[in-house]
């Protein structure tokens, strides 16, 4: 019986220890670690309204944000912008870090392709993910007969807060809070260790996909000038963004297809237990050669 006991302790302390190790592993040791972009666009398409969405972000029970960006002990509020160009939105997430200073944590942009359809990609800054961090809804569609799968983009028109916007008198939204104003609603909590914070955000995987490729060009192209930093954060954080930033490894290749020359990126980020790889190919065509 003592034997037995034993040997069940045994196991929940490895599986606990291998939990942990995974964790360690998936941290990039940056303080985007500390923010779920998962999260924020699963609260964006449950949110009726871009001020409901504000309001959701800021929940603690959200499990979302995590972000201590001034190391002051506690939560930072994160505000919503609508910067707004026809059918073009960028919705700005952004926290005040002190009376002067703010930082963009991300920007969820949209655009609208047609009366009944909608894009949508959030892109976490690069001050907070080492370089810009593009996710998109995405789901799986089975095909030759269900014996593959791939991954579709989402259309986006129908969740509730994109029809929000493009809904007849829609008033952009500016969340009118700051440094010295903030919701009576709102009280700030102290953050928690990555290893605690991390698992809320696993059963989102299946949804949203980190993608090289920007869909949202106007809407891009809109909040690109607007990008706010701050001194404060690029100071404290600039330690383990440089080191990010100093351990990817960029190759380029390139490959002949008769008049075509493809170039593919590989871009590798270094880890102490690995390496993570992503590759994007780009196709130039190649230029006739003049004779004399």
């Amino acid at each position: 019986m003592k034997k037995s006991a034993f040997i069940v302790y045994a196991l929940l302390i490895a599986a606990a220890s291998t939990a942990h190790g995974q964790n360690k592993n998936d941290s990039t040791g940056l303080p985007g670690d500390n923010f779920s972009l998962n999260g924020a666009l699963e609260l964006f398409k449950q949110s009726e309204s871009p001020e409901e969405f504000e309001k959701k972000l800021n929940a603690e029970d959200s499990k979302v944000n995590n972000l201590d960006l001034n190391g002051d002990g506690e939560i930072d509020y994160i505000k919503v912008i609508d910067k707004a160009d026809g059918d073009a939105h960028a919705f700005v997430l952004q926290a005040a870090v002190s009376e002067n200073e703010s930082q963009d944590i991300a920007v969820i942009e949209v655009e609208k392709e047609s009366d009944e359809k909608a894009t949508l990609q959030i892109i976490g800054d690069e001050d907070l993910y080492g370089e810009e961090t593009i996710v998109e809804p995405t789901e799986k569609v089975k095909t030759n007969a269900g014996t593959t799968s791939s991954n579709v983009t989402v259309n986006v028109y129908t969740w509730p807060s994109v029809r929000y916007v493009y809904r007849p008198g829609y008033r952009v939204w500016v969340s009118p809070w700051g440094w010295h104003a903030r919701p009576v609603w709102w009280r700030p909590w102290r953050p928690v260790h990555y290893h605690v914070f991390h698992p809320y955000h696993a059963h989102y995987r299946h949804r949203y996909a980190v993608v090289h490729t920007h869909r949202t060009v106007v809407a891009h192209r809109v909040y690109r000038p607007t990008r706010t930093t701050s001194v404060i954060v690029r100071t404290r954080h600039q330690e383990p963004v440089n080191r990010y930033r100093t351990q990817r490894v960029d190759r380029t290749t390139v490959i002949r297809h008769n008049d075509n020359r493809a170039v593919r990126k590989s871009t590798t980020t270094r880890r102490d237990n690995g390496a993570r790889k992503g590759t994007t190919t780009k196709t130039v065509k190649r230029k006739s050669r003049s004779r004399d």
